[in-house]
């Protein structure tokens, strides 16, 4: 198969795109810390999201426009594009908004849904069939949600729904990752998902502008691009690199980062019920990750 310039073809690496994938979910608890961070400090939301993506654009342009020109923006799927990049602008939005409500362990344990709600999307956007026991270890990855989310009690908060909102944008972001992997260069991807988002926010988040009050927050709103940009690539690399059935397990690892971040920077413990569900949600998504792999060897036999 020949591919256009700049366009990587997919490769068959599961080591590396593994340990690829694991460097984007550092960045990822970057991005919702720096947020969080932010958000406390009394900046606007649309103003961090605004941010986030500026800053994304601005180094995804330095990074791949000096060597690939303005082909970089040349999609050959532009409305699988499109809705890429809206669905990752529409997480971040739904997320950072969460975040400025939530401990950053909760928000984080329900997007560790993602896993069991991209198995449910593939089987109308990718033709797959799902079988029973897949279909039973949805319906407890659900249950750990609802573990976490706590809907009978004093514990839930209506800030929780955005968390769902982000998780299913999130989850139809990464499966439109996974559709245009050796369809579209890294650089189209990076320019189109932030450069859509920064240019659609900008007219409303910059007159809401308000500069941060101390140095931390600079630096923060200074950075939070720059983790976006490097998750995001690194993130696409990974998925170029391997299987999306065998990268979903990674995300796991952020509960125990997003748990650091929250004692470390906001002095927020994670409730024995955000752990529980988050265990839950773990085995449910790492059992259909166990049969992913099963359907996966037995097809090739």
């Amino acid at each position: 198969m020949v591919h256009s310039a700049g366009i990587a073809p997919r490769e068959e690496r599961a080591a590396l795109g593994l340990g690829v994938m694991a460097l984007a979910v550092c960045f990822f608890t970057m991005i919702d810390t720096s947020a969080k961070w932010l958000l406390l400090a009394g900046l606007p939301a649309l103003q961090v999201v605004f941010v986030r993506y500026a800053g994304h654009f601005i180094f995804a342009l330095a990074m791949f426009l000096p060597r690939e020109g303005r082909a970089a923006f040349r999609s050959n799927a532009p409305v699988k594009q499109f809705f890429r990049s809206f669905f990752l602008f529409a997480s971040t939005a739904l997320n950072f908004t969460a975040l400025k409500y939530l401990p950053i362990t909760v928000t984080t344990t329900i997007m560790f849904a993602g896993p069991i709600v991209v198995t449910l999307l593939a089987i109308p956007m990718l033709g797959e069939r799902v079988g029973q026991h897949r279909i039973a270890a949805v319906c407890v990855g659900f249950i750990g949600v609802l573990v976490v989310m706590q809907p009978w009690g004093a514990a839930f908060q209506p800030e929780m729904f955005l968390s769902l909102g982000a998780l299913t944008m999130a989850s139809l972001y990464f499966i439109l990752t996974r559709m245009l992997a050796g369809v579209e260069s890294n650089a189209t991807s990076q320019l189109w998902s932030s450069g859509l988002a920064a240019v659609c926010l900008a007219p409303f988040a910059l007159p809401l502008w308000v500069w941060p009050a101390g140095g931390i927050d600079l630096v923060a709103l200074a950075l939070i691009g720059v983790f976006g940009a490097l998750g995001h690539i690194a993130a696409t690399s990974a998925h170029r690199l391997a299987d999306a059935s065998i990268l979903a397990p990674v995300i796991y690892i952020q509960i125990l980062l997003a748990a650091v971040a929250g004692v470390l920077v906001f002095d927020t413990w994670p409730t024995v019920w955000t752990l529980g569900g988050g265990l839950i949600i773990a085995g449910a998504g790492l059992y259909i990750w166990h049969r992913e792999r099963y359907r996966a060897r037995a097809q090739a036999r």
